[in-house]
């Protein structure tokens, strides 16, 4: 029988302590995964004072006033604190007051590289203090993109990390620093080579934590099949499609999954009337719930549209305010939930006060994950028209509360909705190909139209609500991964 893992998964982000989207939702769910498959798991993120609460989570003090170094050179003193995420399951936290306990958002502070330059290296400190033994030390997205680095350059020589593994997990390549990549000078490019400048140096804020975790990790993977092949093109590649090329024997895709537990319309507190597969009615009582807590005309049989993504250029929102007009002449309504660019929301802002009795935009990060499973279990169709989509994951909860994603095919919408055919009768929802307003119009109308065919519709969300999307599988994947790892790691040591 293969030896139990001694596994580390790193985030910047963790449901349920603090959550911006995705991210926190795969930081939570995977290690739960593989701690009821018999792994020995921990994970560490970092303590965001304003908005994790000690006594809520029963968080107790670890460690004090420990020093931080890389090469020999302090550079900060953090404080550890810990708490348990499930039964079995510790989560630790790094501390650090200036970086992480000023402001009630996680992103967006000037010296963004700084702050999880410290964090990267208290983390592979806390498991020296912790003497944890690990086999894989997994690393997600670019927030903790400088740990396969280190593992390699200051901690080559530890004794308790000298057999660890890293995996460095790709979420959405747009993403590779503190701040937009290409907005990098070329003359300040950091290619991925040189020695870390002083954590006081403007040079930090240069330095691409992406790149470097894929130059270092001793595999990479994305977050489904399809990213993984898109992001080796030019296209998609985001000025890192030769040096992925590069590790093309090493780099992976394991589509995410959702937590079954977690996302159960059947159990969910915050529905109206609980359902599931074999009791679809009752998506009728939470749809006029839903009209009526957002003021919409209350009328079960009106179709009514959600999105609960961020108001972004790649959630595919250029093309829905483009669109608007038209979705609108038809006899539908739409709730729109969800913070983000600006220009989108004052656009959309002045579409509602068009269609007050049609469209409901309420552009909080907040209000999203108070109604987020609510909205899923009233609405008829998803929609998600992404110009790029590493995985994505609210088209996977949207199915399980049986609403129907309407999507584009690229990323893991590709991998994880199938095209619905009428003459076969497959499929779990609408996908179009290219990205304009033209292919998101026609998989709209035929959804509507779909949905008219009663008896079929309703094979369709029961088929749809059934669709396997659970950690389960993905979780078994990454072990598959990890144990790659060892091997390769083994092989180059």
């Amino acid at each position: 029988m293969p030896k139990m893992l001694n596994i580390v998964s790193i985030a910047s982000e963790i449901a349920p302590f603090a959550k911006t989207g995705g991210l926190a939702d795969v930081a939570r769910s995977l290690p739960k995964a593989l701690r009821r498959l018999g792994h020995q798991v921990i994970v560490v993120m970092p303590f965001y004072g304003k908005i994790i609460d000690c006594k809520e989570h029963n968080l107790i003090s670890l460690h004090k006033d420990v020093v931080i170094s890389i090469a020999g050179k302090e550079i900060g003193v953090v404080n550890f604190w810990q708490g348990y995420l499930m039964n079995g399951l510790p989560i630790y936290f790094v501390e650090h007051k200036k970086f992480f306990s000023q402001r009630k958002q996680l992103y967006g502070y000037p010296r963004e590289n700084a702050r999880f330059m410290l964090f990267d290296a208290a983390v592979l400190r806390l498991l020296t203090l912790l003497k944890y033994p690990a086999d894989i030390i997994h690393c997600h997205d670019w927030q903790t993109g400088l740990v396969p680095y280190l593992l390699k350059t200051d901690y080559r020589y530890s004794k308790i990390l000298q057999n660890a593994k890293s995996i460095y997990t790709i979420h959405n390549l747009v993403f590779q620093l503190g701040h937009n990549w290409w907005e990098v000078p070329p003359e300040n490019k950091d290619f991925g080579k040189k020695q870390l400048p002083d954590i006081n140096s403007t040079e930090i804020e240069y330095i691409n934590f992406a790149k470097r975790g894929i130059l270092n990790a001793d595999i990479v993977n994305t977050v489904s099949e399809q990213y993984r092949e898109e992001i080796m093109t030019k296209h998609f590649g985001q000025d890192l499609d030769k040096i992925l090329r590069s590790r093309e024997n090493s780099l992976y895709g394991i589509i995410n999954g959702i937590d079954y537990k977690a996302f159960n319309p059947s159990v969910d507190k915050s529905l109206h009337r609980n359902f599931d597969h074999r009791k679809i009615h009752r998506k009728k009582l939470n749809k006029q719930h839903l009209q009526q807590q957002f003021g919409l005309p209350i009328d079960v049989d009106i179709p009514l549209f959600c999105t609960t993504s961020r108001v972004t250029f790649q959630k595919g929102f250029k093309l829905i305010s483009e669109l608007m007009d038209q979705i609108m002449h038809h006899d539908v309504q739409m709730i729109i939930l969800g913070a983000g660019d600006k220009q989108y929301i004052k656009e959309l802002k002045k579409k509602a006060k068009r269609f007050p009795k049609k469209l409901v935009v309420i552009p909080s990060h907040e209000q999203t994950l108070r109604y987020e499973t609510s909205v899923y279990a009233g609405a008829d169709f998803f929609l998600l028209p992404s110009h790029q989509e590493p995985c994505g994951i609210n088209q996977l909860k949207a199915m399980r509360y049986g609403c129907i994603p309407i999507v584009r095919r690229v990323g893991g919408l590709h991998d994880t909705v199938k095209n619905y055919n009428p003459k076969l009768q497959n499929g779990t929802g609408f996908t179009f190909n290219q990205f304009d307003v033209w292919g998101l119009y026609e998989a709209i109308i035929r959804a509507l139209e779909s949905s008219k065919y009663k008896n079929e519709w309703r094979n369709l969300v029961v088929r749809a609500m059934k669709q396997s999307n659970s950690w389960e599988l993905p979780a078994q994947k990454y072990i598959t991964l990890y144990r790659k790892a060892l091997i390769i790691g083994d092989k180059k040591s």
